[in-house]
């Protein structure tokens, strides 16, 4: 559609509304339950911000402030919808997704994380994503394990 028909000021204000959407994984979409609630609250929140947005008069700010969360509520709708709740892990001695796991690497640091979905993965938090290579190297081992990343050592030293 043309912007004359939108009562836009310009093409580049009407180009400012369209963002492109969030990308989506081609991975499984697999989730905690605090995933699963973290991508309900984050859907909730991106619709409060596009309702507020709608009470700005001015057309083209109001299409601003709408324009992340229209972008979000499709993305997050997307993801709830896709979402697969995976159950604790069975066997609490093997490593899987929703396992915490605790290791040491060859210069000697121990880093504990929990293993996630993709969405819910944030290592500076102690989670990373069921996808990232160090948690493809850990899934299936179990403590006393010893798995070799770019050529160095990690022992498990403990799962929970």
């Amino acid at each position: 559609m043309s912007v004359a028909f939108l009562k836009e000021e310009s093409a580049e204000t009407a180009s400012e509304t369209l963002l492109p959407p969030r990308e989506i994984s081609p991975h499984a979409n697999l989730v905690t339950e605090t995933g699963l609630k973290a991508l309900e609250t984050a859907l909730a929140d991106a619709r409060a911000a596009w309702q507020a947005a709608q009470d700005i008069e001015d057309v083209n700010e109001r299409r601003r402030q709408q324009a992340i969360p229209l972008r979000d509520i499709r993305y997050y709708s997307e993801r709830i919808a896709s979402a697969q709740l995976m159950p604790p892990p069975a066997d609490p001695d093997v490593i899987a997704f929703g396992s915490s796991v605790t290791f040491r690497r060859e210069d000697g640091r121990v880093e504990t994380y929990r293993i996630v979905g993709e969405d819910e993965a944030d290592p500076k938090s102690g989670t990373i994503s069921y996808v990232s290579p160090i948690a493809r190297l850990l899934i299936g081992k179990g403590e006393g394990d010893v798995v070799v990343m770019a050529g160095k050592e990690i022992e498990i030293e403990a799962v929970g």
